[in-house]
């Protein structure tokens, strides 16, 4: 299909490891996703960044890669005009804490340090990169998401939902106990927040339609994108988790790169123009 506007995930979808631009999956220097970037900006096609990441880390990485807008905490900021302009969803957050933030919320509840000590040795802060977010608990673990949607329900807070961003290496200075699966970044955060909520009001705004658009991805979060968008790729990387080749039969308009990580990026920039 030919879009007119391209929503991308960053970590494991337009970069690769360590967040280089210029690396394939194996640690093999490419230009191939520099040159399918530079196809989309001539082509006219507008890029929003859409990521996990703080807003301000969104809107940097939007300057480098000369993106229209950016889309930060999986879906919570909105944002255009050079990062100047921004529209925040709040979700379920109970209208009771007024413009309280969620985590000044969650931080006041003690919803988080319960969570972790509920989970030794499978769940810790995703330091150092948590320290600024404003909506989302930022963690790393092995945990089962919906096991701790049913933790947060009968606390009474299951306004809150954990959701999975995909697997990260393990490495030593991690508190994580031992074990074989890598460990998985989560977002803990207040429902009806997403990818796909967040890229539904910034068409509207566009006045664009969902036919519109297309959407890449690479981890199960992303996969909310797929309603609001005509198209939704996920990269050869992401459809290899286990558990994603059910998830993925479940999404109609979904597909499968045969690329990994940036490689898969530039086939489905080149497959939108």
């Amino acid at each position: 299909m030919s879009a007119r506007v391209v929503y991308t995930d960053l970590d494991g979808t337009m970069v690769g490891p360590r967040g280089s631009f210029w690396h394939t999956a194996g640690r093999e220097l490419t230009d191939g996703p520099a040159g399918a970037l530079l196809d989309l900006h001539r082509a006219g096609v507008a890029l929003v960044l859409v990521s996990g990441r703080t807003y301000e880390q969104v809107v940097e990485a939007a300057r480098i890669f000369a993106a229209d807008g950016a889309i930060a905490e999986l879906g919570a900021t909105i944002g255009w005009g050079s990062g100047r302009t921004t529209h925040r969803l709040r979700g379920a957050l109970p209208p009771q804490y007024g413009d309280r933030t969620p985590m000044e919320v969650m931080a006041e509840l003690g919803v988080v340090e319960d969570l972790i000590a509920a989970h030794p040795g499978r769940l810790e802060w995703h330091a150092p990169w948590h320290a600024t977010h404003a909506t989302d608990a930022l963690l790393r673990g092995r945990v089962d998401p919906l096991a701790v949607d049913a933790w947060l329900a009968e606390r009474g807070t299951g306004w809150l939902t954990l959701k999975d961003n995909g697997a990260i290496p393990a490495a030593p200075w991690m508190g994580l106990a031992d074990d074989a699966a890598p460990p998985r970044v989560y977002h803990l955060m207040p429902r009806g927040i997403s990818k796909g909520a967040a890229i539904a009001w910034d068409l509207e705004r566009r006045g664009l339609s969902p036919a519109d658009a297309v959407a890449i991805g690479d981890s199960v979060s992303d996969l909310e994108m797929a309603p609001a968008v005509g198209r939704l790729w996920i990269t050869a990387n992401g459809a290899a988790v286990d558990g994603m080749a059910d998830a993925l039969a479940a999404v109609p308009n979904a597909a499968v790169t045969a690329g990994a990580m940036g490689e898969g990026w530039a086939q489905a920039v080149r497959a939108s123009l």
